[in-house]
């Protein structure tokens, strides 16, 4: 294809740029062969002209289409090429928010300095089992395929990781470890956690924070882990490159040292870390240098925790951890050690250094020792040896060079340390390596540790070529295609130059053998023997003492200072000396290897002389240990499969999801992406299957050219579409393209489709337009016809308003003429009314003036004569008075005259005193009337002033008027006449007054029963309405309190579901502990045995005491056991725990004997006591049954007797009878009473005689089950009865009666005594027992009055508030108290209730059956006639729904309806839940015969054999079905006959007959429900492993018509082709599976509520898993997936509809995935999308919502993305959400599982065995 074609108008391509590397443009004009520039237009519309090189003619490089940008993997583009790559990680990273991108077999890793939520275990659950290709990119993807390809091809895998510092190596290889922990399971305990524990000890002593990177890794690391044949964790073994001991005693601005310095300085106010003497970080000089000691974010003292957590994990104890926390501190006191300088060549330490005392009180050695040999050096000749003193500065180094050594020595101890916990005595089968190890380095300054890096770097540049390479011509091969040799970049010549002889490093070991070697010399012997012999090899210009060497990625100066010095690693011989003769034992162990390699070097010297120069020989240098260890890396790497990851450092300042284009571009360079893409663009870098190019370009031919071979079609598509076939090859399975020719079909793709859509948008626009115009025609007439028939309407519709105008006019007109005549006369008659009233009025007025007149001269005429009166009458008693008082007078002067005689007054004093004290008192008593007279007097005269004068006043008036009525005489006539007239209007008046007011009346008395009719309704509505109100608010009330109770309810469901879900995890987890402690225990046993014995059998002594389901799990799980007991024999084993195993062994053999010789004793002494016991039984049958005999006489007798005396009263009684009953007194009445007393005296007699008999029966009961299970429930004290064996009685009986009747009365006597004594001993137990009740409760009662006493007390001292909350929190104390003992004395009640009600049950049972029997005896006539022959019919049996077995028949039972049992026959042929029923059947029977060994023997084993089947055959979905139903029918049974009403409420009565009635079996109940979600769970996760493998290739990765949704070219990385040649995984497979498991459970009669809630879990299942790989794979998310998804879900929903299963919640549990299925279809470009979005999107939450945006991809080109400024637009609406950050739904959640009661209306009389089932040992009762 020619350029021209591909450089168009409007074709884009990229152009240099110096800021962002690349920029991109547009054509603006056609490109011809010949032209010198391209016209192009910038993106911010700037216009530019391309110059084109005519020698070259180098066109810039083209873009790709926008369909391809953002691909997962970067071969997957057409154009392949440096902007194209830096482009599409630019789109996912910043766009996409995507850090993981594959390049071929690389996966680029771009650092995000953020945390995402995309490393969680249930991603590392989606990421298991997939292939590479089928999920989006990931670090758990590579550590998958690794894994994968191990367990396949039984290879040793490696991933490297590489970067610079700062792009997430440690991070990338920490979670690749993670995920082997978290995939595989481990043979050993906790080895997964070891192996994870290892990363934060290595980070604290390792890592270090740096200017790029807070935690960068210091030193390289390859993590060998090791798996075993299962391909689990057995160990890891780590090795370590390059530490960077430098950093121990120089930091630059910005970084710190490692991190477990400033840990121990944050943790040294611990109590164990006192003794180091630590303080903060900035106190020591190794810490301070950098001016960074805190990391924002990070917490040392937390940290050094964790660091000591792992360590504790690792197995390492506190004693060992102390040891290297005290060398940390001595080294840090060390670079505080202060050398104080003397003269240029000398130095001294003080001997009172604090730094140094303490660091060598924590190193054990002497200080002044110590302190010599940092100032001095010892120099050794050939004959002498002398000790020299240093500069200050050598003595720095010295001291630093000490201390790197140490922390060297530690660090590898540390390693060793971690090696040896994680190393495993499970011998290893195959590992992954997982190398962690520094990027290309360039820096400004570059020295000895960025040349050793770029060293290594070439190295494994090396190893990645010839493996891609490699990998490419495999391709080719295997697809047979022709291939020619790809020209690559071969850096070999380079590594020749650093490890070849004489090479970089060759001349640097030899330089550092010479005695006066420097870095000069070095330098210049470099120039002398590579410049020129060598191209990698350059100078600079402008320095001496540097070198450039030109590396893969780059060329590199590195500066010659320093190279020396760090290639010999120097120390101080005499300073390890003293370190040596130290007395701290972890310091010698860390220099103890230096022993064996001294010693031999000392024999050599002593053989040759030279002591000095051999040892410097003999040791190695830096270089040469760091080229042996790459070498040993490398043929540990070759001989392994490698896998890639290469660490992107985005940005230097940290941002996050920030991309600088030039540091992107340096680090793709210099790790190899790009060569990775020009090897793949120089061949065929795009490939497709012939299916998959079918269906995306299948657009391209006509109808006529699509063959049935479309392996053909595609070549004769190719040949017409491409001419050059140099451009494309046709493989076996796939046809490779060049690169650009992807791009080209893709813009032919688009451009026949643009066509298709240009031709159907015409024919749509003039359908449309056609049909516009037709709707238009039809409306303009449809407007005509309604506007003219409008108009019509209007012209009738003004007549018609005309005429009533006219009429209105009319009648109004009349009506004001009427109403204005009716006005008048009514102002008229109001007039003459007010009128009239007035004159009759003042007629009124003046007759009432005269007759007030006439009263008031009646009056005053009255009052004077009163007055006249009045003082007459005064004069008289005033005259009266006035002769008294002269009498009184004359008398009062003859009684003083009397007085004055002593004879008169000795007469009269007798009496005196009390005359004188009466008339004391009438003298007051008259004075006071007096005195009220004289006031009454007074106010009578003020008065009579007060009326005189208005009398005279009146008078005087009265005079007045009587002169005008002289006056007005005249007229008198004249007023009578008008008197008359008014009185004659007043008559008138009056009476129509009299009818207005009973007019009034009326309408008064009818308004008011209006007004009270009206009241009555106002009062009935306003009591409606109270009524209403109060309605409404104890409505509202109820609403609230209904709303409460709702919301309550809810969350008490939501509590009760997460307790449920809670204790079911926690029942599963305890179960699957038993189960594992079960398995580990008889795996211990099985490995005694196998041990004790030499072949590869167990004990016999064991099996025989092991139960029947132990050896069915042994006879199943033989063959894995054998397996692992070959594994087991091949390994090493730890000889002290054999011998320890062995003596167990021992032991319990000898154990075992004694107690097989005890049981046989025992069994020997149970058998003779057995015969005995057989013996007395028989003897006490025999006379029992003579007993019985003689009992049953006597009551035959006494009924006989009864008869008589009956008859004889009927007789005596009867009306009918012709004779009378005898008279009291005569012959025959003395007779009758004689005979009746004496026979109630026999009477009597026989009554005791049966009496003493009962009672002996009653002994020989109890002495006959004396033994047996009844007898100990028997509480009758049988010690002291004596059997009839210890009384001779042979003689005796005879002697005193020949039958042995007195001899049985005197027995019956003594037992009644006995009985007698008993019951007065009850009585008195009882009498007792009551009094100590009685005696405590006064206790209880004194107790309270004291505590009473004393509150009263102590509340009287209280104030009055606190007084009444004192009394009120006593008394709600009492109160509790008191409720809590009636309630367990109201539970107590309850419990006997119950019981006594089963009694009463059964003995009402046995009462009806004895009276059954008893009338059926009554009933049966006895007769001696002889009777007609009769065919005799047999019964049908009626049988009671029980099973009889034996003892020791379980182990039977349940192998054959249990272990031996198909569920397929039983379920398809006989009733639902038979082996259930059947069980029941026979634990009725165990009840029935009241046998609890026999119950809890069948239950218990039952249990276990349900269990066992569930264990062996757990991952067969119709046995854990099938074994779930009946658990489930099994423990409804236990419900319903267990006796409770609850549960007895559907029952027939038949069934209520059936109850237990000896047991209760609750605590079974509650066992046998555990056990249904046990195995519930199971059967769950066996659906889940059946379903796992459909869900994801039927919802998502299927379409239902190929070609027509769009499918995207792919990379490298294609899905796995095995499920290619099988038959396609659709829909409709998932609900044909569906089905089958709604059909088995249905067949094995599980509950239909059970049935819901495992739907419901399915459909949960299929949710997450789907929504899980949709949120994993971008291919994934495009609108057309969420058409398809939507079609596939609902045809779920329809096969819910068409089980009637639409209200078990399945539903709901789809709404995640059928909300993301929305949100990829609707739009998603304005504001008003977005809150569409968040309306619509309920389910799902923020995390999984922009992740469904972000990765949303464009299929075909006529989508969009969703722009960025979108996604923020969602983020800030959702940004108030409350909802999990969690991204991915688990696909682990088992939702909380009820089991509610289900009766069954089988009768179990009614069940039959089936033959088949073999239990024919069980009988039907």
């Amino acid at each position: 294809m020619a350029a021209s074609e591909l450089y168009s108008k409007y074709a884009r391509v990229w152009l240099q740029d110096a800021a962002e590397v690349w920029k991109s443009a547009e054509l603006i004009k056609d490109y011809t062969p010949g032209d010198l520039t391209l016209s192009l237009q910038l993106e911010d519309g700037s216009k530019v002209e391309h110059k084109i090189d005519p020698r070259t003619n180098n066109l810039p490089p083209l873009r790709n289409p926008n369909i391809l940008v953002g691909e997962n993997d970067l071969t997957a583009l057409s154009y392949l090429h440096e902007p194209a790559v830096l482009h599409n990680l630019k789109v996912r990273f910043i766009d996409s928010k995507l850090i993981y991108t594959y390049c071929g077999i690389v996966l680029v890793a771009i650092n995000p300095y953020e945390s995402l939520p995309i490393y969680d275990s249930d991603i590392i659950n989606a990421y298991s089992g997939q292939n590479m290709g089928d999920m989006d990119p990931h670090i758990f993807a590579v550590a998958e395929e690794a894994y994968k390809q191990m367990a396949r091809d039984e290879r040793n895998q490696s991933i490297i990781v590489s970067g610079e510092s700062g792009a997430g190596k440690t991070v990338s290889a920490k979670y690749a470890m993670r995920y082997f922990a978290t995939v595989s399971s481990s043979g050993e305990s906790n080895v997964e956690e070891r192996v994870l524990a290892s990363s934060p000890i290595m980070e604290a002593i390792g890592n270090a924070k740096t200017t790029r990177n807070d935690n960068s890794s210091r030193f390289g690391k390859y993590i060998a882990i090791g798996f075993d044949k299962k391909h689990c964790i057995v160990g890891a073994d780590m090795r370590t490159y390059l530490l960077e001991k430098s950093r121990v005693v120089y930091q630059a601005h910005g970084e710190r040292n490692y991190h477990i310095f400033y840990q121990l300085c944050a943790s040294s106010h611990l109590p164990e870390f006192k003794a180091f003497k630590l303080g903060c970080a900035d106190d020591f000089h190794c810490t301070n240098q950098g001016g960074s000691p805190v990391i924002d974010g990070v917490d040392d003292a937390q940290e050094m925790c964790n660091t000591r957590r792992a360590f504790s994990l690792l197995g390492i104890g506190e004693s060992d951890q102390m040891e290297i926390y005290q060398i940390l501190s001595a080294i840090l006191h060390l670079s505080n050690v202060d050398v104080k300088d003397q003269s240029a060549d000398r130095c001294s330490i003080l001997p009172d250094n604090a730094h140094l005392i303490v660091f060598c009180e924590l190193m054990g050695v002497p200080c002044e020792e110590m302190a010599h040999w940092l100032c001095h050096r010892k120099l050794k000749t050939t004959t002498e040896t002398y000790v020299k003193s240093v500069s200050k500065m050598n003595a720095v180094y010295g001291r630093d060079a000490l201390a790197k050594h140490i922390y060297a020595r530690l660090f590898s101890r540390i390693v060793g340390s971690i090696n040896h916990a994680l190393k495993s005595a499970v011998k290893q089968h195959s590992f992954i390596g997982v190398l962690d190890i520094y990027g290309f380095e360039t820096f400004d300054v570059n020295s000895f540790e960025q040349f050793c890096i770029n060293y290594a770097n070439e190295k494994l540049q090396q190893q990645f070529n010839l493996h891609v390479f490699k990998l490419e011509q495999e391709e080719y091969m295997k697809e047979e295609i022709p291939w020619t040799l790809i020209d690559f970049y071969d850096n070999q010549p380079c590594i020749n130059l650093i490890e070849a002889k004489l090479g970089i490093l060759d001349l640097l070991d030899e330089e550092c053998k010479m005695p006066k070697g420097s870095d000069d010399t070095w330098a210049q012997k470099l120039y002398n023997t590579l410049l020129k012999q060598n191209a990698h090899f350059d100078k600079p210009r402008l320095s001496n003492r540097a070198f450039i060497i030109h590396h893969f990625a780059d060329k590199v100066e590195y500066q010659c200072e320093g190279f020396l010095e760090k290639n010999k690693d120097t120390v101080n011989e005499e300073q390890i000396n003293v370190l040596k003769n130290s007395k701290f034992d972890l310091l010698l162990k860390l220099f103890e290897d230096d022993e064996k390699p001294t010693s031999s070097a000392n024999k050599r010297s002593s053989t040759t002389g030279r002591a000095g120069p051999s040892q410097r020989d003999n040791k190695k240098t830096v270089g040469l240990q760091f080229r042996q260890s790459l070498h040993l890396l490398m043929d540990t790497l070759n001989a392994t499969t490698p896998h890639y990851v290469r660490c992107i450092k985005p940005n230097d300042d940290k941002a996050p999801f920030t991309l600088d284009p030039v540091r992107a571009v340096q680090q793709l360079r210099a790790c190899g992406i790009l060569e990775t893409i020009r090897i793949s663009a120089a061949g065929f870098p795009s490939r497709w299957t012939y299916q998959e190019f079918f269906s995306r370009y299948r657009v391209l031919m006509k109808q006529k050219d699509a063959l049935r071979d479309k392996k053909q079609t595609c070549k004769n598509l190719l040949e017409k579409l491409i001419k050059d076939q140099e451009k494309y090859q046709f493989g076996k399975n796939k046809i490779f393209f060049r690169a650009g020719q992807v791009a080209y079909l893709e813009k032919l793709r688009s451009d026949k489709l643009r066509m298709a859509c240009v031709r159907i948008q015409k024919t749509i626009r003039c359908w449309l337009a056609r049909k516009k115009y037709l709707r238009m025609r039809e409306s303009a007439i449809t407007i005509q016809k309604h506007v003219r028939g409008h108009q019509a309407r209007c012209y009738v519709q003004f007549l018609r308003q005309t005429k009533a105008a006219i009429i209105i006019q009319r009648n109004v007109r009349m009506w004001a003429r009427r109403r204005c005549y009716q006005q008048q006369r009514s102002a008229a008659l109001t007039i003459q009314c007010y009128w009239r009233a007035y004159m009759a009025r003042k007629q009124y007025y003046k007759l009432m003036y005269e007759q007030k007149a006439v009263v008031i001269q009646k009056w005053v005429k009255g009052w004077l004569v009163k007055r006249h009166y009045r003082r007459i009458l005064a004069a008289i008693v005033l005259l009266q008075s006035c002769v008294r008082r002269m009498r009184a007078r004359k008398e009062l002067k003859k009684a003083k005259v009397e007085a004055r005689s002593v004879e008169h007054f000795r007469k009269l004093n007798v009496g005196m005193e009390n005359k004188i004290m009466q008339l004391q008192h009438k003298i007051i008593e008259q004075h006071k009337e007096n005195r009220e007279l004289s006031e009454r007097l007074s106010s009578v005269e003020k008065t009579q002033n007060v009326d005189r004068d208005r009398q005279s006043k009146e008078i005087e008036n009265l005079r007045k008027s009587e002169q005008e009525a002289r006056a007005k005489a005249g007229t008198l006539p004249s007023l009578l006449e008008q008197l008359s007239f008014l009185q004659h209007e007043l008559e008138q008046t009056r009476r129509e007054k009299e009818d207005l007011e009973e007019h009034t009346k009326a309408y008064k008395e009818q308004t008011q029963q209006v007004v009270d009719e009206l009241n009555m309704k106002n009062t009935s509505l306003n009591s409606n309405i109270d009524e209403l109100n109060k309605q409404i608010l104890e409505q509202a009330q109820q609403l609230t309190e209904i709303k409460t109770n709702v919301d309550n309810t809810k969350q008490l469901d939501k509590d009760l579901a997460e307790e449920r879900s809670r204790y079911q995890s926690l029942l599963s987890e305890h179960l699957h502990l038993e189960e594992r402690h079960r398995d580990l225990k008889e795996e211990m046993e099985f490995n005694i045995s196998s041990s004790k014995s030499t072949h590869k059998r167990t004990d016999s002594n064991y099996s025989s005491n092991s139960s029947e389901f132990s050896q069915s799990l042994g006879s199943t799980e033989g063959e894995d056991s054998s397996g692992q007991t070959e594994d087991e024999t091949e390994t090493t084993v730890d000889l002290p725990i054999l011998l320890k195993l062995q003596r167990r062994v021992k032991e319990l053999e000898q154990d075992k004997q004694s107690l097989l010789q005890q049981l046989d004793k025992r069994e020997e002494a149970q058998q003779e006591k057995a015969k005995e016991v057989e013996e007395q039984k028989t003897a006490r049958r025999a006379e029992l049954d003579l007993e019985t005999l003689k009992r049953h006489e006597v009551e035959s007798e006494n009924k006989k007797l009864k008869q008589d005396l009956n008859e004889l009263r009927k007789s005596l009684t009867t009306e009918n009878s012709d004779l009378m009953p005898p008279a009291p007194g005569s012959l025959p009445y003395d007779i009758l009473l004689e005979q009746l007393t004496s026979s109630n005296d026999e009477l009597e007699m026989r009554k005791e005689e049966v009496l003493l008999l009962r009672s002996h029966m009653v002994r020989q009961e109890a002495l006959k089950h004396r033994d047996s299970v009844l007898g100990e429930s028997v509480k009758l004290d049988l010690s002291e009865v004596p059997s009839f064996q210890d009384v001779d009685r042979s003689t005796d009986i005879h002697t005193l009666n020949e039958d042995g009747e007195l001899w049985l009365a005197y027995e019956g006597l003594k037992e009644t005594n006995r009985l007698l004594e008993c019951q007065m001993r009850e009585q008195e137990r009882v009498h007792s027992e009551k009094y100590r009740t009685l005696v405590e409760e006064m206790k209880t009662l004194k107790g309270e009055k004291d505590q009473q006493q004393q509150l009263l007390a102590q509340t009287l001292c209280l104030p009055e508030d606190a007084r009444i909350d004192a009394s009120l929190n006593h008394e709600i104390t009492r109160l509790t108290k008191e409720n809590l003992e009636l309630m367990e004395e109201g539970e107590k009640q309850d419990k006997t209730i119950r019981k006594l009600k089963k009694q009463l049950k059964l003995y009402m049972k046995k009462i009806e059956d004895f009276e059954a029997s008893a009338q059926r005896k009554n009933s049966t006539p006895v007769t001696n006639a002889p009777v007609r022959a009769v065919n005799i019919t047999r019964k049908e049996k009626e049988y009671q729904g029980m099973l009889e077995y034996r003892e020791g028949d379980e182990s039977w039972l349940l192998k054959n309806l249990v272990t031996d049992l198909k569920p397929r026959g039983v379920a398809v042929r006989f009733t639902p839940g038979l082996p259930a029923y059947i069980i029941f059947m026979c634990l009725r029977y165990a009840d029935n015969v009241n046998d609890d060994q026999k119950v809890s023997t069948l239950l218990n084993s039952t249990i276990s054999s349900i269990k066992g089947i569930i264990k062996r055959r757990g991952d067969d979905f119709e046995v854990v079905s099938f074994w779930l139903a009946n658990t489930c029918r099994l423990l409804h049974c236990l419900k319903q006959y267990s006796g409770d009403e609850a549960f007895m409420i559907h029952n027939t009565a038949k069934q209520n007959e059936h109850c237990l009635t000896n047991f209760e079996l609750s605590e079974y109940q509650q066992v046998f429900g555990d056990l249904a979600i046990q195995i519930y769970r199971q059967l769950i996760k066996c659906m889940e492993d059946i379903l796992q493998t459909l869900i994801v290739a039927s919802m998502l990765e299927h379409e239902t018509i190929q070609g027509v949704l769009g499918s995207k070219p792919t990379g490298l990385r294609k899905k796995s082709q095995s499920a290619s040649d099988e038959e396609a995984v659709t829909v409709e497979v998932l609900v044909q599976r569906l089905t089958l498991f709604h059909t088995t459970m249905s067949q094995h009669g599980m509950d239909p509520d059970l049935i819901k809630q495992v739907v419901k879990q399915q459909f949960y299942i299929i949710c997450a898993v789907t929504l899980n790989h949709l949120l994993l794979r971008k291919d994934m998310c495009s609108w057309s997936k969420g058409l398809q998804i939507r079609y596939n879900v609902w045809q779920l929903e329809e096969w819910l509809t068409e089980r009637e299963l639409n209200n078990c919640g399945a539903k709901e549990t789809l709404e995640p995935l059928i909300q993301a299925a929305q949100l990829l279809q609707i739009n998603k470009k304005t504001e008003g999308d977005a809150q569409a979005i968040c309306a619509m999107s309920t389910a799902l939450n923020t995390a999984q919502i922009l992740k469904v945006l972000t990765l949303y991809t464009p299929v075909i080109e006529f989508e969009e993305r969703v722009t960025t400024g979108f996604i923020e637009t969602i983020n800030n609406l959702l940004k108030d959400r409350n909802d999990s950050s969690t991204l991915m739904m688990d696909t682990k959640k088992i939702f909380s599982v009820t089991v509610p009661f289900t009766p069954s209306s089988v009768a179990l009389e009614t069940i039959q065995i089936p033959a088949s089932l073999k239990l024919g040992f069980l009988t039907r009762i």
